[in-house]
């Protein structure tokens, strides 16, 4: 590139330039500037560092207000940009320019050396009319390209904040500078390809590793937030960035799938799972403890609303320009403290065209997203979906088997029940029949022994010759049949007319002390065979009370008739009598106590029952039909009292029990 030549696009008149560069000595300081750029190209390893070192020399050089240096597109597989503002509060973003240089360095003609423009905003060169792409800041250009092979290669852009008339001198200069930017910026170019290959190489050995972690655990029994911080975790170690996070999305209404997507769905994001490093004393720890409870409406921040609409394709930011660029600062969720961590990559997870919710990276200083990244992100977050999807399944899975289960554990426990409810009533039947057939055979027994009896006596009374004793044993045998006859068939009609409370009631004021005395005479009588005792412990005094003299004397007589029969030989059988009397109680308790085989708890429960009897009873030949505490029962209760049973064992003897009968009459009869 030996001659110059300038393609200018300017709509001035030539005047002088307001800067010019004639305190250079142009072939000492041109040449120690361009030693300078090949020093900066091989001294730093990070190519966009050298590109705005080699932008300052330039732009301080020149004396313009900017310099940006780019590569044609194609050169690099990444967008790598240097440049140098002389007042930074004034700069424009790179990234901003970017699109509006290479369309105006598409107009430069082949080998040509400058394209100088002295008024951007007056052009008359029709493919450069539209010049609503540059700020209205920037008024005057000089680009200068590099060709290689006829190929634009890179293309050097200073910018005036100034109307400027580029002259000679400029070109001249940046003509001399030619070859050193032709061979630095070369080598840069090389060294970006070199280090994007070197970090692919990584990214992919990397996401081999991360995929493969990502595939076990997700065929493993891991939990699912484990599985996510497994995945953001290395990512983020990764792609070396500061801080990951995963939203998960619930939706107010099912997504259907093909369904076209007319309006923002309601939506809640909640952070499911989070990792961050702790970078220059950023307080990471309390920041997740706080973040990691956060939630909100997709509503309420534009940056989640833009990453659902815009999915699957991804949102990279690369510093708080491009955000502040983006319109979308003025609605953000707190969570992405951008203030911390300007830098952000969402992408989208999906499943089936539903997004289930966004993967967020971010990074403590502005970062650019390579494809590689974005490639390795975009795989994790396949895998982060189908872990979702698994997980879910998994669980509709379980909470199926879980009710189904539930069901079942249901109808075996309602089989248990019907089961034992059929056993504790084939039981009932049984002791019913059993029952049934100890009633009829009692039944049997106490009407046919004394009518055999009777019949016994009136057969031998038909004898001839008998004498006047025999014929008046034979008479009491026959009357005293005749009575326990009678009185068995007088046990059920009462029974039957107290259960009916058909029973009258005769009131009648006695002496307690009299009557029990009467009583206790005629069993001593009784039971002198069997060497029983009656013991009274009755008040010194006269006790009267108001009641039927009948049913009381018919309870006494049955209780101490039960007494006699159970009670084993020559022990004492105990009836107490107490007067109770306060504010609320005026009532009789009398106790009968008799010492004997006892009652046992089970059988407690029915001893009051008709035609229930103890266990053993018959075998042993005890007579009775019962009726006896049946009918006890029915007319302390048609008294208007109560009767309750204990027996436990003695103190002399673990075979003998004291069984007591406690009665509890009103003194004074309250119909």
């Amino acid at each position: 590139m030996k001659n110059v030549s300038i393609s200018s696009h300017s709509s001035l008149p030539e005047r002088s330039p307001k800067i010019s560069l004639t305190r250079m000595q142009p072939a000492e300081d041109l040449a120690q500037l361009g030693q300078q750029i090949l020093q900066v190209a091989l001294s730093h390893s990070d190519s966009e560092t050298a590109l705005t070192q080699i932008a300052k020399l330039l732009g301080e050089v020149f004396q313009v207000d900017g310099c940006i240096i780019t590569f044609a597109p194609g050169v690099t597989e990444t967008s790598v940009v240097g440049s140098w503002y002389f007042n930074a509060a004034v700069s424009v973003s790179p990234q901003k320019l970017l699109q509006p240089l290479q369309k105006l360095a598409a107009t430069i003609p082949t080998q040509a050396s400058l394209l100088a423009i002295d008024n951007l905003h007056a052009l008359t060169h029709e493919a450069l009319t539209e010049d609503k792409d540059f700020p209205p800041t920037i008024k005057a250009v000089l680009q200068i390209p590099i060709w290689e092979q006829n190929k634009l290669t890179s293309v050097i852009s200073l910018l005036c904040y100034d109307v400027r008339q580029w002259d000679e001198l400029a070109a001249n200069a940046a003509q001399q500078l030619m070859t050193s930017l032709s061979i630095a910026l070369a080598h840069l170019a090389q060294a970006q390809s070199v280090a994007t290959l070197q970090r692919q190489i990584q990214t992919a050995a990397r996401t081999k590793a991360l995929l493969n972690q990502l595939t076990v655990a997700s065929r493993s029994s891991m939990e699912l937030n484990q599985v996510l911080h497994m995945a953001i975790a290395g990512t983020a170690q990764a792609l070396a960035v500061s801080r990951a996070s995963i939203l998960l999305l619930k939706y107010v209404e099912p997504q259907l799938r093909n369904r076209v997507r007319e309006k923002l769905p309601r939506a809640k994001a909640t952070i499911a799972s989070e990792w961050c490093q702790d970078v220059q004393a950023y307080t990471c720890g309390a920041h997740h403890s706080k973040s990691a409870e956060q939630s909100f409406w997709l509503s309420e921040c534009g940056l989640c609303q833009q990453a659902l609409v815009n999915s699957p394709q991804p949102i990279a930011i690369a510093s708080q320009s491009d955000l502040q660029l983006s319109d979308l600062t003025s609605c953000l969720a707190p969570i992405f403290d951008f203030s911390q961590f300007p830098a952000a990559l969402i992408l989208p997870i999906e499943s089936q065209g539903t997004v289930l919710g966004f993967l967020v990276l971010q990074h403590c200083g502005d970062r650019h997203w390579h494809p590689e990244e974005l490639s390795l992100v975009e795989l994790v977050c396949a895998q982060i979906g189908t872990a979702i999807i698994q997980n879910q399944t998994l669980r509709q899975v379980q909470s199926l088997v879980d009710d189904r289960t539930l069901q079942l554990q249901r109808s075996l426990e309602v089989q248990s029940l019907l089961y034992e409810k059929t056993r504790k009533h084939n039981e009932q039947l049984r002791q019913l029949n059993q029952l049934k057939d100890e009633f009829l055979s009692t039944m049997s027994h106490e009407l046919r022994t004394p009518l055999t009896s009777m019949s016994l006596a009136i057969r031998m009374l038909r004898q001839q010759g008998i004498t006047p004793e025999r014929q008046a044993k034979y008479l009491d045998i026959l009357e005293e049949q005749c009575d326990r006859e009678i009185n068995l068939i007088a046990n059920l009609l009462k029974l039957q007319q107290l259960e009916s409370n058909q029973a009258p009631l005769k009131l009648e004021t006695i002496d307690l002390k009299v009557k029990l005395q009467a009583l206790s005479q005629s069993f001593r009588q009784t039971w002198v065979d069997k060497g029983l005792n009656i013991q009274l412990d009755i008040p010194k005094s006269s006790l009267l009370a108001q009641t039927d003299e009948e049913a009381f004397d018919r309870i006494l007589q049955e209780l101490l008739t039960n007494a006699g029969k159970y009670s084993h030989p020559d022990t004492t059988v105990v009836l107490q009598v107490t007067h109770q009397v306060d504010l609320q109680l005026n009532q009789i308790v009398l106790q009968l106590i008799n010492t004997g085989a006892g009652i046992s708890e089970e059988e407690r429960k029915y001893i009051f029952e008709k035609f229930r009897r103890g266990q053993g009873v018959t075998q042993q030949a005890i007579q009775g039909t019962g009726l006896g505490l049946a009918l006890v029962k029915c007319l302390v209760q048609h008294l208007n009292g109560n009767i309750e049973v204990t027996s436990n064992p003695t103190d002399d003897s673990a075979a003998a029990y004291a069984t007591c009968f406690t009665i509890t009459l009103p003194q004074t009869f309250a119909r």
